[in-house]
């Protein structure tokens, strides 16, 4: 990068202002904090070949930032109806019950009705959200996504979902 003239001197103007707050991070609790990232096993440190130590999202840390993402998931929904249902089915093992009623709990907040205990009915295109649950909960084996175009109960689904 080729620095000239007036962009010179504004550059020493930042560069300068970040040395002095710099300066001012105590590097005791900077330290501190980096630790606890690093035991609490949300980042890894690596090593790279030129020596640079840098830290890197664990596993954990990346499960951490999606369930935080979780929250702020949402369905948009299209001023027409495809006049398609999709249905999300499961059968989740035992062992994995905190994550099957994980999942349940989320579908049900997106705005999903219950037809059987793990089967759930939404009228409009969600795969992506189905998706990130899915991957979120660890539990790609166990659950199916469906478009259906029709289904008995129809009449009783478009009402409650207001179609």
């Amino acid at each position: 990068m080729v620095l000239s003239g007036g962009n010179f001197s504004k550059h020493l103007s930042v560069l300068g202002k970040m040395n002095r707050e710099w300066d001012k991070i105590n590097r005791q609790t900077l330290k501190r904090a980096i630790q606890g990232l690093y035991e609490s096993k949300l980042v890894d440190i690596k090593e790279d070949e030129n020596g640079n130590t840098r830290m890197v999202l664990s596993y954990e840390g990346k499960q951490k930032i999606l369930s935080y993402k979780v929250d702020e998931l949402k369905i948009s929904v299209p001023k027409k109806w495809d006049k398609k249902w999709r249905l999300v089915i499961f059968d989740i093992p035992e062992k994995f019950k905190q994550g099957r009623e994980a999942l349940r709990m989320q579908l049900k907040n997106l705005g999903f009705h219950q037809l059987q205990k793990s089967i759930l009915i939404f009228p409009y295109d969600c795969r992506n959200e189905v998706e990130f649950l899915i991957e979120l909960y660890s539990l790609r084996p166990y659950v199916r996504y469906a478009v259906v175009e029709s289904i008995d109960n129809e009449l009783h689904l478009k009402d409650l979902f207001r179609i």
